[in-house]
This record gives structure tokens, sequence and C-alpha cells, in this order.
């Protein structure tokens, strides 16, 4: 058996047992394996890794475990500078995108609502929203370890609330996402950009008290729905101010 010591760093340590979490454990192997195998095995997808240390030296994913080492493993750091060292993820999005799996359509549908260009389908399976990421430069939102551990994804992240409500909190401080935030910017059913419409464009579109009471309307460019501020905005001003 082959014995090494390793280490997990701040929020990488919500996907490990209590008796893990902060500290250096020990661990063995049956055989040589490469560290991102290692850190997978453990519980930790790779995508939400920036920096692995062994014995103090920077590696790859790739870098083969052979036993003996003390690894130090960082998640994305913010206020350190660790230029001359191997990032091991891609470097951020110029403007964030998303995916998000079959069960966070309600995320969604916010991070819509937000301005967020967000795809989700009902029906996609695990190698679709792989290949979808991948293939587009999306980040990929999931409660699903697993799918975040396929080779193809390279930006994910693994939603740690499983209360809807305090989803959005969650990925605005994790991802750093409140400077891309533009209300009311995109469809929140089809995920098409809106355009402001002149009002005469919309009659016969829109029920007849609401376009007396209104003058402003936008129209979805994909789907073609129109919408107006009616007194449901309200409601979504108040949440975004509580963001």
């Amino acid at each position: 058996m082959l014995e090494l010591t390793i280490r997990f760093y701040e929020e990488l340590n919500d996907f490990l047992p209590r008796d893990r979490r902060k500290r250096e454990f020990r661990v063995e192997l049956r055989q040589p394996s490469s560290v991102k195998d290692l850190i997978e095995s453990l519980g930790v997808p790779h995508v939400e890794v920036d920096l692995i240390l062994v014995d103090g030296r920077s590696v790859g994913f790739d870098h083969l475990i052979e036993g003996g080492e003390r690894i130090s493993v960082y998640p994305v750091f913010e206020s350190i500078d660790i230029t001359e060292v191997q990032h091991l993820r891609p470097r951020p999005l110029r403007k964030p995108r998303f995916v998000l799996d079959v069960h966070l359509g309600w995320l969604a549908r916010r991070l819509r609502l937000l301005g967020f260009d967000c795809l989700y389908e009902r029906e996609a399976d695990d190698r679709r929203l792989a290949e979808l990421s991948s293939r587009q430069d999306r980040i990929l939102l999931t409660r699903d370890r697993g799918l975040l551990k396929r080779k193809q994804v390279t930006r994910g992240y693994c939603v740690r609330s499983t209360d809807p409500a305090e989803q959005i909190p969650e990925l605005m401080d994790r991802l750093e996402l409140r400077r891309w935030v533009r209300p009311f910017g995109r469809c929140p059913v089809c995920n098409g950009e809106l355009d402001e419409v002149p009002a005469e464009q919309v009659a016969g579109e829109v029920p007849p008290e609401s376009y007396r009471h209104f003058d402003r309307f936008w129209r979805c460019r994909d789907c073609q729905q129109v919408y107006w501020k009616g007194s449901h905005v309200e409601e979504i001003e108040e949440w975004l101010e509580g963001l």
C-alpha cells in the first residue's frame, strides 16, 4: 500500500466528511494514481480546484502520486497572488454564461431575471450537459458531483444549498457575479434577449387594461413573448435589493 497525507482548503471542505475537514489526513493507495483521480476519489470535483501543491511544488492534474507525498489542494484564489504557479482551471470567462442541470430550473429562471445567459433543457442528460459546457464555454451548475468529475467539463460549480432562496446569494458570493447583474435583460422562459419596442407594435398582444396603464414594453428576440413592468416587478425588485 502507498501512503500520503493530504489537506483541502476553504470551500473544498464542503465535499469532505466532517472528520476530514480543515485538517491533514492520511490516504492509502493500492497503486500509483494521478492527483486528479486521487482528489476526485475523495469526493472533490476537479473543476472546483485551482492549485495543487505536492511537497510544496505546484503540479498539474496528471501528476503521478507514488506515495509518501504531502499534498495541499486549494480552490480559486481571490486575494492571494499565485501568478507564478500552475493554475488548473481555465482563465475566467470574460462574461459568465451558464448551463444548468434538470434539477435547477428555478435557479435558471432567476439567473435569467438577473440578465445571465443560461441554457436549461428539461431533457438534457449528463452527456449533453457536459458537451454544452465544453463546446460553448459555459459554467456547468449542478448538485451532482459525478457530473462535475467528467473529464470534458473544465468549468463548473457544485451548488451547495438545497434551498432555492439561498442559491442565488451563494452564486453571487462564490462566483463574484454582482458586477455582471443586468436585471430584466433576458426572457426568463427561453433565455432570449429582450428589446424595448414601441407600444403600438404590441397592440392586440397585451391585455387591454395593461396596455392602457403601461407605456413601455419589451419583446423577446427568440420566443416573441411581450413583457411590461406589472405589479410582479415590484416584488422582483425588492428581491434584487435584498441581494
